[in-house]
């Protein structure tokens, strides 16, 4: 560990070797069309498929009548596999209502890509539109038509937290300054190079088969044998390589249509293997995004600079169907009191149905929203008290021993304070690159206008999943080795987990070599299939090394018993468990929420241009304790390519949503960053101070990139130009119209 080793899969996927889901049919293979019902909120009257099922090429039209349990989700079961007209008895989610413009209508499959679009169009569908409510403001009035109203409530902010922590007039009594905001957060959609796709199949064992991305392999089996309603060995789900998730594969897309597709034609005779691939424009409307929502807040803080109250209240855009948000909710109520020691807090969280495409898991998972609130809030402190918001932040920070906002100790190793010296540090030295851009090639940009800043933000974020989760992760080792041999001289290591371009396998077979004391080149993986490895969890929370370093060292441990014991192979199979944690009180939010964190501080320095309102970034310092580098060019890799995550969010990718509609689902009008977009310099700071529980002293540290970047770049605009910006992303327009030049 700790060695640059070559990714396992890289020279695959710089050749065009690597197989994805989309790559893998064979010739034979039967195509797989998903139909959008295209509404955002309508009741279905009719829906006739004869003419589909007439069309040339044709093999079969499904539809929600041949759903055995037509409803999944992945926290809550309040979606339907397939809209239709058949709403009896296997789902109590009424089916046949639209929510969102992508929901499924019906699944065709036939001989080739043509040949089911055009049996897709083919299908007849008659409709009631019914009443919108497609935003925060419109879901929460009070004639909003009911997004669910099968839940029993009768509003849409159908989940919530509280947090209510010492005595808030007190708080107030004892702040010398009071600084208060509204901020608006955007959607973010995740962009991966991949877009959905998979294949389906019965395999000799009779189990559905489904070769798909994802995340969690063994919830995607779960998920496909809920609504088939099979025993979940009858199901297999095998991972090839991903490109990309960010949490945009956690929840299903295509898994169901395409298990419902094989499992149903292998029923009548028909075992040729069912393929899709979704287009770009299908991707985009197709799946989840980033939440957007809305955080109102007040801090207080003392002569001092020591923060004496902080009131909030975030409303968080879950969309049509729940999907993450009830989880990604705990995370954002927990930021919005930012990483430091708060007394006194009254702090309400709202998860809101909308008939929006639906949000869910993404790269940080509702930190960033709750962060850059607090972070924002932080650095309006220190102007109004004419601190350094450095300085400011070093008062106030999480230590050892911390009561952390749900009024229990922080879990020890807390590095909050050596991270923000560190990258201060670093942010001190010269800075190796001033813009001197121009916005458009054949104009330069006048001197005079260009003005700069710096800003600086921080933030920590749970390792793992939180508030009482059953969290786990299984690992499997076999050692081999002659009868005469005293060690072991390979071994294989049998992992769930995900690869979804983070280099994780990688890391996977380093840590196994370390502890076995093989080398490298003696371990072989077997990952990513739910029929030959045990449940990993997600790739999600910034947990996968973490908890698969732990689980590989108890299966190496128990892998080395039976060697001793004689055992050739020696098996061993160990599943982690991490210690645990408790949901949040609903009245004062009191719980263990996490086990674990990891730390980190950010410094920006930008360039505006206030004729035309372009930012360049010229250097950002991403400052990380990562308790211990498994490799260091991966670890590298994960700060870079989230502080480009982050810098998209913050300055161009604006997703436009009305009326329940994305009008935008392209990446020609939805601008990620470019080569020539991204910061000019990126300085990636790695402490390792070890997690008294991490595998080897490790953090988790994926997410870590995306919780600062956002308010550290407004911080740093606000240095360069006098004004606060409370809403992003920060398009040449927005800024320029808010400079007023």
């Amino acid at each position: 560990m700790g060695a640059d080793a070559p990714r396992i899969d890289a020279r695959a996927k710089v050749t065009g070797q690597a197989r994805y889901p989309g790559d893998r049919a064979p010739a034979d293979a039967l195509h797989l069309k998903v139909v959008f019902t295209n509404r955002p909120h309508a009741r279905l009257l009719r829906l006739e498929t004869a003419a589909a099922e007439a069309s040339p090429g044709v093999v079969a039209v499904f539809t929600s009548a041949d759903v055995p349990v037509n409803v999944y989700g992945l926290t809550l079961d309040d979606q339907p596999v397939l809209i239709g007209l058949d709403t009896t008895g296997h789902s109590e989610v009424p089916s046949d209502i639209s929510r969102w413009e992508a929901d499924h209508l019906a699944v065709v499959v036939a001989e080739t890509p043509k040949a089911a679009q055009e049996a897709a169009a083919a299908i007849e569908a008659d409709w009631e539109d019914l009443p919108l409510a497609p935003d925060l403001d419109a879901a929460l009035a009070s004639d909003a038509p009911l997004i669910h109203p099968e839940n029993g409530l009768d509003t849409n902010a159908y989940y919530g937290h509280r947090i209510r922590k010492g005595d808030m007039d007190a708080g107030w009594a004892a702040a010398a300054v009071i600084v208060e905001s509204t901020y608006e957060l955007p959607h973010q959609e995740h962009a991966y190079l991949q877009p959905e796709a998979g294949l389906a199949h019965v395999d000799e064992q009779g189990r559905v088969t489904v070769e798909v991305a994802g995340q969690w392999a063994h919830e995607d089996r779960l998920q496909i044998a809920k609504a088939l309603d099979l025993d979940e060995e009858q199901v297999r789900v095998i991972y090839p390589p991903i490109g990309g998730a960010f949490g945009g594969r956690e929840d299903v897309s295509v898994q169901i249509v395409l298990a419902l597709a094989a499992y149903r034609l292998h029923q009548i005779g028909e075992h040729r293997p069912v393929t899709t691939t979704w287009s770009r424009e299908e991707s985009i409307l197709g799946h989840h995004k980033r939440h957007r929502g809305r955080i109102e807040t007040r801090w207080g803080a003392d002569a001092d600079g020591k923060i004496v109250a902080v009131q909030s209240e975030a409303w968080l855009d879950a969309g049509a169907y729940n999907y993450t948000s009830n989880k990604v909710l705990g995370n954002c109520h927990l930021a919005q009191a930012g990483p430091y020691e708060v007394p006194n807090a009254h702090i309400d969280s709202h998860a809101v149905y909308t008939h929006s495409v639906p949000a869910g898991a993404f790269r940080g998972f509702g930190g960033p929203q709750g962060s850059f609130a607090a972070e924002a809030q932080m650095n309006k402190l220190a102007e109004a008290l004419d601190m350094d918001p450095i300085e400011i932040r070093r008062i106030n920070a999480v230590r050892d021993g911390s009561i952390g906002i749900t009024q229990t100790p922080l879990p020890d190793g807390v590095t909050l304070t050596e991270v923000i010296n560190a990258c201060a540090a670093e942010a001190a030295t010269a800075s190796p690159h001033q813009s001197s851009f121009s916005p458009f090639a054949s104009l330069p940009a006048e001197p005079t206008a260009l003005l700069r800043g710096r800003g600086f933000a921080c933030s920590y974020k749970n390792v793992g999943f939180s508030f009482g989760f059953p969290e786990r992760c299984e690992a499997g080792i076999v050692l081999h080795g002659g009868p005469d041999d005293t060690s072991p001289t390979s071994a294989e290591v049998h992992h769930a987990g995900a690869e979804v371009g983070q280099g994780a396998h990688t890391a996977f077979l380093q840590m196994a070599a370390e502890a076995t004391g093989l080398p490298l080149d003696a371990v072989r993986g077997d990952f990513s299939d739910t029929a030959s490895s045990g449940d990993s969890g997600s790739a999600s929370a910034s947990r996968l090394t973490w908890m698969a370093g732990n689980s590989i060292l108890g299966a190496a441990e128990e892998a080395d018993k039976a060697w001793r014991n004689g055992d050739r192979p020696a098996i061993g199979h160990f599943r982690y468990v991490p210690p645990p944690t408790e949901a949040l009180d609903p009245d004062t939010g009191v719980c263990v929420p996490n086990f674990s964190y990891g730390y980190v501080a950010q410094f920006v320095e930008l360039t505006v241009d206030r004729d035309t309102g372009h930012i360049v970034i010229d250097r950002v310092v991403s400052t990380h304790d990562v308790g211990r580098v498994i490799n260091p060019s991966l670890l590298v890799g994960q700060i870079e390519g989230g502080v480009v995550q982050a810098h998209g969010y913050t300055l161009s990718e604006n997703l436009h949503v009305a009326d329940g509609r994305v009008l935008n689902p392209r990446l020609s009008t939805y601008l990620i960053p470019g080569i020539g977009d991204v910061p000019t310099t990126i300085d990636s700071l790695v402490l390792e101070l070890p997690d008294p529980i991490g595998p080897w002293g490790a953090r988790g540290m994926a997410e870590m990139p995306m919780m600062g970047y956002a308010p550290a770049l407004v911080a740093a605009l606000h240095d360069a130009t006098g004004m606060w910006f409370d809403s992003f992303p920060l398009t040449p327009d927005r800024v320029l119209e808010a400079l007023g030049t």
